[in-house]
């Protein structure tokens, strides 16, 4: 068997040339928990509401369509009037279970470092009180390698993290401190 030696070159540069290995963005997540001294049912009437944000410090106001029915649509505008905004869509809903799921249709990522952002929230009994869960999954704001730093994993994490303490916060003062 006989080779020429374009065909030698070409075998050669074949093994040399490797495929680049892209690593894009990973999927990140963020669960918070607290406890308040009040009941599931108290809670649940004031965080259950798909159209009503306004126990968020961080929500100026909240419009939305369809209640808490499934594919519900909610526009939050953040601040102040005329701040940013994120819309929402609910995609399961349980006043039993006291707990729903929504992802965000549209925002700007200097608003919330995120895409692909999906969310729940649940309210269950805790000794006298209950337990909040508010946990996410997302990915970061660069769907790109080499992200810059506003856009990175540590940013889409610590953004969404503060937004679920902020909300963790506010209700704790609102119910008290469970134990």
């Amino acid at each position: 068997m006989r080779f020429s030696l374009l065909t030698i070159l070409a075998l050669s540069l074949a093994l040399l040339v490797q495929p680049a290995s892209a690593h894009g963005p990973t999927r990140q997540k963020v669960t918070v928990k607290t406890t308040v001294a009040a009941s599931p049912d108290e809670v649940w009437a004031a965080i259950g509401n798909f159209q009503d944000m306004s126990w968020h410090p961080a929500v100026h106001s909240s419009t939305g369509e369809n209640g808490n029915n499934i594919d519900a649509t909610r526009v939050l505008t953040l601040g102040q009037e005329g701040g940013p905004t994120i819309a929402e869509v609910l995609y399961k809903y349980s006043a039993e279970k006291r707990s729903y799921s929504y992802r965000i249709t549209d925002v700007k990522v200097e608003t919330l470092p995120v895409t692909n952002y999906s969310s729940h929230l649940t309210v269950r009994p805790s000794g006298s009180g209950s337990e909040i869960e508010w946990r996410g999954a997302f990915y970061r704001g660069y769907p790109n390698n080499d992200p810059p730093p506003e856009l990175n994993d540590e940013a889409a994490v610590a953004a969404v993290t503060g937004v679920y303490e902020a909300g963790m916060q506010a209700l704790r003062e609102r119910f008290g401190a469970g134990n």
